[in-house]
């Protein structure tokens, strides 16, 4: 492990972008599709390894969806997460916000019920075993309704305050944010923040459409906001967080190839990125693992990296004064090994 490895892994750092399901490694499912008596199209793991070879969001989407498959209790939900905590917890990670998608569980007959407790457990004992503190983001898929998002959000009513934000996903192309105009206001009107997939495959007119019609707070992914000049002024001075996720953006082929990645643009135009790992099961690394790929494809230093991390805790849904106690944490790391 070079300096620059072990400096990355010590950053506290906040992961903003991360879909539990997304960290469901091979050798999970097959232990929870042997545990639920689930059948898989795949032999081994290295069957399902070899197919992580996608060609774009919805070849990935189509394997995610089938490795759901083998959730289906509150146990299954609660070591999910589990094992994402212990990863997170090696690649210094101190707060994460996390995305679930109910409807991927709720249409296959799995209760809400389940899906949340689990997680929430999971949540609890990361606090407890690691000191990693943690929220929810409920998360709407875009390639169905939105009286479908609306029940979705009428079954979480009894947790919504453990929910800290709504979140827009899956197939973004053909589905604009605006489709889900009503279901965000009504959120908001519950007190959840907001949040929104675009600009990773949709053009940068989703990008406005989050920002005009559902109001985020924050923008995930964002990378195409840089075709549009106008819109980069505006999300700079706007202080917008970009949650971006460059091993994704490699693997989805947003980018061709992570030594083109846009991270260090966004920071000199002022934009406020951050580093997330998305779907980290499917596109090949956990948190450390994009910042050491973009440090390393794109020359980042240890100023632009901390900037990074900074911009995780500014851009979280914490409150300012776990924000600042955050930032001071990072302040005195950076003292130290800066």
């Amino acid at each position: 492990m070079t300096d620059l490895d072990t400096f990355i892994a010590g950053l506290p750092k906040a992961e903003l972008h991360l879909h539990i399901e997304g960290s469901l490694e091979p050798e999970l499912m097959f232990a929870l599709a042997a545990r639920n008596g689930v059948s898989i199209p795949f032999a081994s793991v290295e069957e399902v390894r070899a197919a992580y070879d996608f060609s774009n969001l919805q070849d990935f989407l189509d394997i995610y969806y089938a490795g759901a498959q083998v959730l289906l209790t509150r146990q299954d939900f609660q070591d999910l997460a589990a094992a994402y905590f212990a990863r997170a917890a090696a690649d210094g990670v101190v707060h994460a916000e996390i995305m679930f998608d109910p409807q991927t569980h709720t249409d296959r007959g799995v209760a809400f019920a389940e899906v949340i407790e689990g997680l929430l457990a999971a949540m609890a004992a990361a606090e407890a075993e690691h000191g990693i503190t943690s929220s929810l983001i409920l998360s709407f898929l875009r390639h169905l309704s939105e009286d479908a998002a609306f029940a979705t959000l009428a079954e979480a009513e009894p947790w919504l305050d453990r929910i800290a934000a709504v979140g827009l996903d899956s197939s973004e192309l053909g589905h604009p944010p605006e489709k889900f105009a009503r279901v965000f206001a009504a959120a908001r009107e519950k007190g959840l923040k907001i949040t929104a997939h675009a600009g990773e495959e949709g053009p940068p007119a989703y990008v406005h459409q989050a920002l005009d019609v559902l109001g985020v707070d924050r923008i995930d992914h964002g990378n195409r906001a840089l075709e549009d000049p106008a819109l980069v002024e505006r999300l700079a001075r706007e202080g917008m967080t970009l949650t971006v996720c460059p091993l994704s953006n490699h693997k989805l082929c947003v980018v061709d190839d992570l030594a083109d990645h846009p991270i260090d643009a966004m920071l000199a135009h002022g934009l406020k990125a951050t580093i997330n790992s998305d779907d980290p099961a499917y596109f090949g690394g956990y948190v450390a693992d994009n910042y050491r790929a973009v440090a390393k494809a794109r020359g980042l230093d240890r100023a632009a990296l901390a900037r990074l991390a900074r911009n995780s805790f500014t851009g979280s849904f914490l409150p300012q004064a776990a924000v600042a106690a955050q930032l001071a944490r990072l302040d005195a790391f950076m003292a130290e090994h800066g």
